[in-house]
């Protein structure tokens, strides 16, 4: 053979090497050709499903471009054809806001309603002129959305009409629809519909039609302020802030019944941002009860009250206050403060705290 054997094992060392070389440098091209091809796979474009307004989508009127097909490049006027957020931005309509407003005219099961009115509502937030282009129509259709059976479709329907709401040309036709979500939030005792339904609320100035109504769910507001959910309680005691100035509703807030341990609400073991709400609602109604007409009238509370809670003879507010006064957090100290003065300044000096004095039915004279 003329060929040592140390040298005819050098060959074939020599050669296993290659063949391993070679075939993992074909291991590493069937990979890039696998990411390739899977960075260049686009879905195509379906009007009737809910849409992402994050992903590659084509000009309105266009069709979803092949696999194959290039990327969407910058038109002639150098204005991207790409994000929605970016043909927004450079002046053009990216028309996702529609497609999803035709999809929901169209018959869909509940899992779709609800996707459909989520990416709305993802919308109008991220596409500000397309939403300020919509119509009174529009709002109506998305109310309509809140008489539907599933309790998703309503959250997600009330979730839209809290972001149109934001809109100033749209508020007083969502308006109308409040006494609908007072009723929602009154007679179904579900968590997220009733954090839906007050942020809506909270995002709307309430017209004077709606009090009666709210004189009826007034108890159903007490209630959600005293479970144990603390978006929906936040979200309650500011609603019942804001009408606690409204004259003719104080007297149904004060008298509303509550549970006898209320008070824990004010428990320094709270979360610092339901503290703070309730302490505002409180110097709310403290500075309430002592305006001129509402003395004027003398009123009677029933034992359970949300009055006797408060402001009763045996009421332990006063305790809760002070060792709220040393809270770690700095905005529920100020407002426990304010709440002390409130209750300190006597009734026919009103509230100037140049001219407050200890009031004895609130603070010993040992405290």
């Amino acid at each position: 053979m003329g060929k040592t054997i140390p040298r005819c094992l050098q060959q074939l060392d020599f050669r296993k090497s290659f063949v391993g070389l070679a075939t993992g440098a074909g291991a590493i091209y069937l990979l890039y050709k696998a990411i390739r091809a899977g960075i260049k796979c686009q879905p195509p474009l379906c009007s009737n499903s809910p849409i992402c307004i994050a992903r590659e989508c084509p000009v309105p009127g266009e069709r979803a471009l092949p696999q194959e097909a290039p990327a969407p490049k910058a038109s002639s006027g150098g204005t991207p054809k790409g994000l929605a957020i970016e043909r927004e931005r450079h002046g053009r309509n990216s028309g996702e806001i529609r497609r999803l407003l035709n999809s929901l005219e169209c018959k869909q099961d509940e899992y779709a309603k609800s996707m459909i009115l989520h990416s709305i509502t993802r919308c109008v937030y991220l596409l500000e002129a397309e939403a300020s282009a919509c119509t009174i129509d529009d709002i109506s259709l998305i109310g309509e959305m809140l008489d539907d059976k599933d309790n998703s479709v309503k959250i997600q329907a009330l979730n839209a009409l809290k972001a149109f709401s934001g809109i100033r040309k749209f508020r007083f036709k969502i308006q109308e629809h409040s006494i609908k979500v007072l009723e929602l939030i009154s007679t179904d005792w579900d968590t997220e519909l009733h954090v839906a339904g007050l942020r809506l609320l909270n995002n709307l100035p309430l017209p004077d039609y709606v009090h009666p109504q709210l004189r009826r769910v007034m108890p159903a507001l007490m209630e959600i302020m005293q479970s144990d959910c603390n978006l929906a309680q936040v979200q309650a005691v500011r609603l019942l802030s804001y009408l606690a100035q409204k004259n003719d509703l104080l007297y149904d807030i004060l008298n509303c019944q509550v549970h006898p341990t209320f008070l824990n609400l004010l428990q320094t073991s709270q979360p610092g941002n339901l503290l703070f709400e309730v302490l505002v609602f409180a110097e709310r109604l403290s500075e309430g009860r002592k305006a001129t007409h509402y003395r004027a009238v003398k009123w009677h509370y029933n034992e359970q009250s949300l009055h006797e809670a408060l402001f009763g003879d045996e009421s332990r507010l006063a305790d809760r206050l002070l060792s709220l006064v040393i809270h770690p957090e700095e905005e529920v100290q100020i407002q426990a403060c304010k709440v002390i003065v409130s209750l300190q300044c006597p009734q026919d000096l009103g509230c100037r705290p140049s001219a407050c004095r200890p009031s004895h039915s609130y603070f010993k004279n040992g405290e």
